[in-house]
């Protein structure tokens, strides 16, 4: 019986990249075994998401995301309510793609990252995180410092990728306040102030790689970080250590593995807002779960080390870095 697979793909995602080699995308998946039929998402919302849940009902074998985080986050949701679930591969053309870093897939070559299907043990089970009826891939977020992923313009994010986010980060630092919150995980609870509460599924948190450095892909955890400190000072000094992975033994911050977790605020005037792969996922309260190796993904497995990602970074993003690092100093220098 004939394999068949669907490219579901944003044609106006990284530069219309996607959409130039097309052809030979096709050709790579059809190399591979399977009948194979692409779909253009469209402005309509949920396009990629309703597109995958049709293919899934259809019988396909394979679903591949081509775009950037984005359409992997429809994708994936448009599989992952099912029984059965087809295998996911990606092809990344956004800005940060932090999936495809985690799966060390090719991000600058379509074509190459299509061809990673070509090794039949390139593959394996993810987990992946649901909070009511939404499922997420890399991360869900709360608190003041969240706002960030909102704030970055679009035009900076396409130019700089993830490094867009330094650049706006001292100017949004000052408005951080805090939050009162009560987070139950895994039987434990913390009740008090909060700044910014994260859980991973990677260790790559809009390009940033020692946020959470241990995170694992397929544990059936959650790396849990809790920020406990809103001044600016303690948020500059957070984020300067976290820039070295050093942030996670600080006494202002939590760091624990934990499988279910419920965030609930405590003062009914403080809204919430959760973030879920980068996009608004509701208010708080919310109780999210880990889907222990819930889908089966393509991917380099070789090259995926068990609790961190490379960094590949170009002259310009390092200079835009360490001009990060100089205003933290600065800050730091002026409390």
């Amino acid at each position: 019986m004939t394999k068949r697979a669907r490219i579901i793909y944003n044609p106006t995602s990284g530069r219309e990249a996607i959409k130039h080699d097309l052809v030979d995308i096709l050709a790579v998946y059809e190399q591979a075994g399977y009948e194979t039929s692409a779909f253009a998402t469209t402005p309509e919302p949920n396009s990629a998401l309703n597109e995958a849940a049709r293919a899934v009902r259809e019988g396909f074998d394979l679903i591949v995301a081509a775009g950037g985080d984005g359409t992997i986050n429809e994708v994936m949701n448009g599989i992952a309510g099912f029984e059965h679930r087809p295998l996911l591969a990606v092809i990344p053309s956004g800005t940060t793609n932090d999936y495809a870093r985690a799966l060390k897939i090719p991000r600058e070559d379509p074509v190459g990252a299509a061809r990673v299907i070509l090794n039949p043990e390139n593959r394996f089970k993810i987990d992946v995180g649901q909070v009511e009826d939404h499922y997420f891939m890399n991360i869900a977020a709360a608190g003041t410092l969240t706002e960030l992923t909102y704030e970055v313009p679009s035009q900076m994010k396409s130019m700089f990728g993830y490094l867009a986010y330094f650049a706006k980060g001292t100017e949004l630092l000052p408005r951080v306040k805090p939050v009162k919150v009560r987070v139950t995980y895994d039987g434990e609870v913390y009740e008090g102030d909060i700044s910014t509460i994260l859980l991973a599924l990677t260790n790559s948190v809009g390009g940033f790689e020692q946020v959470v450095p241990d995170a694992s892909l397929d544990d059936g955890n959650f790396s849990l970080l809790i920020v406990k400190d809103s001044s600016l000072a303690g948020m500059l000094q957070i984020m300067a250590k976290a820039l070295k992975g050093t942030h996670v033994d600080d006494e202002r911050v939590i760091y624990v593995k934990a499988k279910d977790v419920l965030i609930e605020p405590l003062n009914e005037a403080d809204r919430l807002m959760i973030n879920l792969d980068g996009e608004y996922g509701g208010d708080a309260p919310k109780h999210f779960h880990n889907l222990h190796q819930h889908i089966e993904v393509v991917a380099n497995v070789e090259q995926i080390p068990t609790n961190a990602i490379s960094s590949e970074m170009t002259p310009e993003m390092k200079r835009m870095e360490q001009d990060f690092i100089r205003d933290v100093d600065n800050h730091l220098a002026d409390e």
